[in-house]
């Protein structure tokens, strides 16, 4: 049996004749398991051969439209030829097109122009940057790149996934606007007149670690990830994440993060974090309404290690003594007493004072209180009765921010993931992985190339036209 597959490209124009085009032919002996159907390989023949032809017309249409000048009609002078490469998901195709002289009836600003690089403004096709940026986010360049060939007509590398991947993290970056301080806007009587929100929107927010690189160095140590995630019951998450010492606008970032989950001035918010203070800044001057809560999860863990600390001292009798005394702490703290929780705390830094015999243990555990100290006092004003909070069934753990950090820096940079990162070559990926995981890059694309919007008719009984 002999299969052949053909293109058939029919004009508006009438007098302009139908064109047929074989692009493939399929040899196939007695149906087997084997045989049945097309191969990868076969298919991608096919495909290659199809985004050849039908480019080759729809360059050749395109060019038909400026052999004539617009204004007087006359014949374009000719001036030789331009050949450009175009990047495609289905093969990368060199474009011939003429140049031509500007005519004479009207003035230019140049003396020449080439219709196909007016039309190949960008040398990727879109579909193909938005796949190679989707894909690229969600796993190694390697991994793309090696999917890329194997489902795919083309062939590509790291480096070029690599710089596709910057190039359109670095288009979100300046599409972000520009930071302010303060984004709490109008006045209050103007915030009573917004419809009322739906619910309380939740925000938690925490940082993960990468290993760093600066240009050669490949042991630059690491360096941190701000990543964060709001809720909103029937609504899908959405998350943000960047590089603390290389973002300029961490606060617009996440304003915007907000706005996109339809946050308004009279909306409710409860933030909750770990008390660093780049963290707690960032929350500030964002909504009128908005709550801080100091996360409890990093309340309780720094209690945790201290137990542990406690456990490893030399007198028995002195262990049992802190261990209750951090029960205690951790109980006001629980309840909202900070104030008896700060002076519990100041009672067990006294007796290790007092212990005479030393014990590096001890020193440890001094050390580690006098840390907590500090680390409560500072965040005093965003410890709530975390208590009540439970009962009524309030979200009193950044546990989903926690998930977050997982799901946008974990799986991505750091597990199974050996490379180490320049700060602005993580920070631009993770733009695009948070794009990916919001749900939102293909809205971004066809925001910048609205053409990618007609992927959404049926096309399985459309003629192919140019």
């Amino acid at each position: 049996m002999k299969i052949k597959v053909q293109v058939v490209i029919e004009y508006e124009d009438e007098t302009t004749e139908t064109v047929v085009k074989e692009i493939g032919c399929l040899q196939r002996a007695a149906p087997s398991i084997e045989t049945l159907g097309i191969r990868l390989d076969e298919g991608k023949a096919i495909l290659a051969n199809l985004q050849e032809s039908v480019v080759a017309h729809q360059v050749a249409e395109h060019m038909k439209k400026h052999e004539y000048c617009g204004h007087c009609h006359q014949p374009q002078r000719r001036n030789g030829h331009q050949t450009i490469t175009y990047r495609t998901l289905f093969g990368k195709l060199k474009v011939k097109g003429r140049r031509f002289y500007r005519c004479v009836c009207q003035e230019h600003s140049s003396q020449t122009f080439s219709p196909i690089a007016a039309l190949f403004s960008e040398r990727t096709a879109p579909e193909f940057s938005y796949i190679q940026t989707k894909w690229a986010s969600l796993m190694s360049y390697g991994l793309t790149v090696d999917l890329l060939e194997e489902v795919l007509p083309l062939s590509t590398n790291v480096a070029a996934v690599f710089r596709q991947t910057q190039t359109v993290g670095q288009r979100l970056e300046d599409a972000l606007g520009a930071e302010q301080y303060m984004f709490i806007e109008g006045p209050a009587r103007k915030w009573a007149q917004l419809p009322p929100p739906q619910e309380r929107l939740f925000v938690g927010i925490d940082g993960g670690f990468v290993h760093g690189r600066t240009k050669e160095n490949r042991k630059a140590g690491w360096f941190e990830v701000i990543v964060g995630k709001s809720l909103l019951n029937k609504h899908p998450s959405k998350r943000f994440a960047f590089v603390q010492t290389y973002d300029e606008k961490p606060k617009r970032r996440l304003f915007e993060t907000l706005q996109s989950h339809g946050m308004q001035m009279n909306q409710d918010i409860t933030f909750l974090s770990d008390g660093g203070d780049d963290v707690r800044e960032l929350q500030y001057y964002l909504n009128p309404h908005a709550e801080h809560i100091l996360d409890w999860f990093h309340v309780t863990m720094k209690i945790t290690v201290m137990s542990q600390i406690a456990m490893g001292m030399q007198d028995a009798a002195f262990v049992k003594k802190a261990l209750a005394a951090l029960e205690r702490i951790k109980w006001r703290l629980w309840h909202g007493h900070v104030q008896n929780g700060l002076d519990a705390i100041e009672s067990l830094l006294l007796d290790c004072e007092c212990e005479e015999e030393a014990d590096p243990s001890r020193d440890k555990l001094h050390q580690a209180l006098d840390e907590y100290d500090t680390y409560i006092g500072n965040n005093r004003e965003f410890i709530p009765n975390y208590a009540d909070r439970y009962r009524y069934d309030e979200i009193i753990s950044t546990s989903f921010a926690e998930s977050a950090i997982n799901e946008v820096v974990s799986r991505r940079m750091v597990k199974k993931q050996q490379m180490r990162w320049t700060k602005k070559g993580a920070h631009l990926l993770l733009q695009v992985r948070i794009k990916t995981l919001n749900d939102e890059l293909r809205s971004k694309f066809e925001d910048w190339h609205p053409g990618l919007k007609n992927e959404v008719q049926n096309t399985a009984e459309m003629p192919l036209a140019v």
